[in-house]
This record gives C-alpha cells, sequence and structure tokens, in this order.
C-alpha cells in the first residue's frame, strides 16, 4: 500500500487522525462527534471526505444495516514515513542532517532532547550492528 500514498489534503488528514486515534470501524456520526470538538464540518462533506479516502485506498468500508463503518487502511506510522520523506526530499535536498539543523535554528536543544535523539540514534546502530 506505501508505494501508492499520496500527500493528503488537510481536511482528508483531518478524518484519518480520527479513524486512527478511534477505534476500528467507527461510523461517521462517530467521526462527526470527534469532529465537532475540533472543527464542524457538515455530515455531507464528512460523507464527501470519507469518499474521496476510500477511492484513494485510505480507508475501507462496511456497511451495516444503513450504517456504514469506515477502517484505516494505511497506518499512521506508514503516512508519517510518507510526509517525512517527502519533506526531507523537497525541503532539505534529502539531507537528514539539515532536515535537524532546521529544527534547532539557533535555540536550544533541551538535554532531555538531545538524549532522546542519542538514544534513538544509537539504537539504529545497534540494529544496523545485530545483522
Amino acid at each position: 500500500m506505501t508505494d501508492k500514498l499520496t500527500k493528503l489534503p488537510a481536511s482528508e488528514l483531518q478524518i484519518m487522525r480520527v479513524l486512527w486515534n478511534g477505534h476500528p470501524e467507527m461510523a461517521r456520526s462517530e467521526i462527526e462527534l470527534v469532529l465537532d470538538g475540533e472543527k464542524k464540518l457538515a455530515p455531507t462533506t464528512i460523507n464527501t471526505l470519507l469518499t474521496r479516502l476510500e477511492k484513494k485506498g485510505f480507508i475501507s468500508s462496511k456497511r451495516v444495516g444503513k450504517t456504514n463503518y469506515y477502517t484505516p487502511l494505511v497506518s499512521k506510522k506508514e503516512y508519517q514515513r510518507l510526509e517525512s520523506q517527502t519533506i526531507i526530499e523537497q525541503l532539505f535536498d534529502g539531507s537528514l542532517t539539515n532536515f535537524v539543523a532546521s529544527l534547532y535554528d539557533g535555540e536550544a536543544i533541551s538535554v532531555d532532547q538531545k538524549e532522546d535523539l542519542e538514544a534513538f540514534l544509537n539504537s539504529l546502530d545497534w540494529e544496523q550492528n545485530k545483522d
């Protein structure tokens, strides 16, 4: 699935975030309740966004009685990977170093952030050496 993913517009991504944070097989009415706390969208707009996401292969739907239930087919982690790679390629010429440097941009990195980053990089080294 990940080789055909495309960047989602903000409105569709908002629906995906609800599905990722919800439970498997959410009804439109459940999605609408969550969205009401964030940004009020008309039920017809939500239906349109769900239809688009299904056509793009991001979600599936299952009809039970008169209700459609929606399930994400693309995980949050898969989509984050796509977005991260796109940002690094397009804005930082494929350089992870330039990306990390832009996060710093003259502001102090906390000790916790630095330790987290070092631990992550060390875990990558350990995984690579394990093979």
